[in-house]
């Protein structure tokens, strides 16, 4: 069967849309979503079924990194460790462009841990779509960039229905979008590095 696509404007998504994605999601469905940077894969993090589906599709990508998406920082605590240090960092520059790796909680599934760290990636995007589609499902979703190459990434959603018209469920399409991803730093180590440039500000992160 292929993929469905729909149309939603990034400021003011439909609420029926946002609902229908996520009615996908708790059925253990793949979704492709618009970010404040690229488009992304998305499962619900609790739905083994999903979980399984997109570390398939990420197996043969040098981008594996999960990242867990959230409206705000409320609840981000109940998932990974942050020392106070930190959270002023993130404070200060989410929502925005950045993705935090820090050490995950004993709470959360084994099955989603980056490598023998135990660590995970945290957004929180600057998008309207991301939030809304966190707070109907009412916990994180898993995500991570939707794989094309070695340092390059689908803009096209049109691209991305033919490319994996097979292995996810919906395409929430925004349009044509830039080929930046978020800044990458891994605060679970100390001195915090920088992973990957990318299109946050990383004197943001210093001031």
């Amino acid at each position: 069967m292929a993929v469905e696509v729909q149309e939603i404007y990034t400021d003011t998504p439909h609420k029926r849309l946002i609902q229908h994605a996520v009615k996908i999601l708790e059925k253990g469905g793949v979704i492709v979503y618009p970010t404040d940077t690229i488009y992304g894969l998305a499962v619900d993090v609790l739905n083994k079924s999903g979980v399984e589906r997109i570390l398939k599709i990420k197996q043969e990508s040098k981008h594996k990194l999960m990242s867990l998406i959230f409206p705000d920082l409320s609840n981000i605590g109940d998932w990974v460790y942050i020392p106070t240090s930190v959270f002023r960092v993130m404070k200060r520059v989410l929502p925005g462009k950045y993705t935090f790796i820090l050490q995950a909680s004993k709470e959360v599934p084994k099955s989603i841990l980056q490598q023998k760290r135990k660590t995970l990636g945290i957004r929180v995007p600057d998008n309207e779509i991301s939030r809304r589609l966190v707070e109907e499902l009412g916990r994180p979703i898993l995500s991570t960039s939707v794989p094309k190459g070695a340092d390059d990434f689908f803009t096209d959603p049109m691209e991305i229905a033919s490319r994996f018209k097979h292995d996810i469920d919906l395409i929430l399409d925004a349009g044509l979008m830039p080929n930046i991803p978020s800044t990458i730093v891994d605060f679970s180590v100390d001195p915090p590095e920088i992973i990957r440039e990318g299109a946050g500000d990383i004197d943001a992160l210093l001031s």
